[in-house]
């Protein structure tokens, strides 16, 4: 679309004009024509819903305004229902026409503030409202976000588990739309699907170290197919720590652990001996255990068999769900540094594992280079999500690029007027 400088210089201020809702004279000098009050814009625009008293918009159809005559363009539309949450929508390039990209919540009640500027520039501006019918189906899906409130490391993944399959990639998208993770400081990040029923979101790199993360569904009351809708979803909050790496050189049996980039300790170790090799990759924190009965029975080991264990364990930090732990080996200890005689576990003395299991936390990074054994799982053992790169990673999306719908519409605020 080609305008004159003049042209550029209005819009822009106008888009601010209708973010701050502040005075039409922001952009201010005599004789501009914003220094003028916005005109009610109502006979320059249409709404495709019903404008009659007591009729409802199907929340199945998109929101559509249009500018009416060659007399103006609509500059800007900001869609929100009672709740705060927005809706995304696409302008044309001509200003003709606004529509709506995102699905409308049932049963909600909406407010619309469109912005149109006539031929001369003058600004106008006209507020709607209407309210959306309930579901047709009583049919709701629910989400569950894994992770309980509390600080976790910076690579513990956001998880969320759906009571019902979704296989559609369009309602899949539906429902992705909806789960938000807003992170302070912001960071790009992805859900992936893991299955029709599970989803994981993690950043691109680990989490900031000392981050608030957010994590909310606008899904309720939204329509994801013809019999399903979505219900409501207890939000979670979480925070991270400092940024805690432990990692294992089983080639040089040494054990490192890193605080915010820097080393802090290294402690001599043994990993999974040949036939019992130790998973190499990331793998995250699971939980903590200062003790822990360990059984060679529970791994495939036949009782009796040369390679049978059934022994006390003491600091057992878990790294994945099959058994793998960080944790006091002090049967082991003259192996230490020089071998690796375990069936998996990385294994230390019992002051060292004391030291550890006291600086390590759940989300925290342990990771593992130079073994002879398989890539650590990405899921279904623990999380491995850090094993796939990011271009990867954005593929188990259900949306085009992995991301989010943005910029945020709080993050409107920080545009800038083009200079008249």
């Amino acid at each position: 679309m080609n305008h004159s400088p003049r042209t550029r210089s209005v819009v822009g201020c106008a888009l601010l004009v209708t973010v701050l809702g502040v005075g039409v004279t922001a952009c201010g000098s005599d004789g501009n024509p914003l220094s003028a009050k916005p005109y009610d814009a109502a006979d320059q625009i249409s709404f495709n819903g019903p404008t009659e008293a007591g009729k409802r918009v199907d929340p199945d159809k998109p929101l559509e305004i249009t500018a009416n005559g060659d007399d103006g363009r609509i500059t800007d539309v900001t869609a929100q229902d009672s709740t705060g949450r927005f809706v995304a929508g696409e302008l044309a390039a001509d200003g003709s026409r606004w529509h709506s990209t995102s699905p409308l919540a049932a049963n909600a009640h909406y407010t619309v503030a469109v912005s149109t500027e006539d031929d001369d520039g003058a600004p106008g501006r006209k507020v709607l409202s209407f309210d959306t019918s309930r579901p047709t189906s009583k049919k709701r899906l629910t989400v569950t976000f894994g992770q309980k409130p509390g600080q976790y490391g910076v690579g513990q993944p956001i998880t969320a588990q759906l009571d019902q399959g979704i296989k559609d990639r369009g309602q899949r998208a539906v429902v992705e739309r909806a789960l938000r993770v807003d992170s302070v400081p912001a960071v790009p990040g992805s859900w992936y699907w893991v299955s029709d029923k599970e989803l994981h979101y993690r950043p691109k790199d680990y989490w900031p170290a000392h981050a608030t993360i957010q994590v909310h569904s606008n899904l309720d009351g939204v329509r994801i197919n013809d019999r399903l809708w979505g219900g409501g979803t207890k939000a979670v909050k979480i925070t991270t720590g400092d940024r805690i790496e432990a990692i294992t050189d089983a080639s040089t049996h040494q054990l490192t652990f890193y605080e915010n980039g820097k080393e802090v300790e290294q402690v001599p170790v043994t990993t999974g001996k040949p036939g019992f090799e130790t998973r190499n990759g990331v793998k995250v924190v699971l939980e903590k255990q200062y003790f822990v009965r360990m059984r060679g029975t529970t791994v495939g080991i036949a009782e009796g068999s040369s390679d049978s264990y059934d022994l006390p364990v003491y600091y057992a930090t878990r790294v994945t769900w099959s058994g793998e732990y960080v944790h006091a080996a002090p049967w082991s200890v003259g192996s230490q540094g020089y071998a690796n005689v375990s069936h998996g576990c990385t294994g230390m003395s019992t002051s060292n594992a004391e030291w550890f299991f006291d600086h390590i936390h759940e989300g925290d990074i342990v990771k593992v280079v130079n073994s002879e054994g398989d890539p650590m799982e990405p899921f279904g053992n623990g999380f491995g999500d850090w094993n796939l790169d990011w271009n990867k990673w954005r593929t188990g999306s259900a949306l085009g690029n992995g991301a989010q719908d943005g910029p945020a519409p709080q993050d409107a605020l920080r545009l800038q007027p083009t200079a008249v």
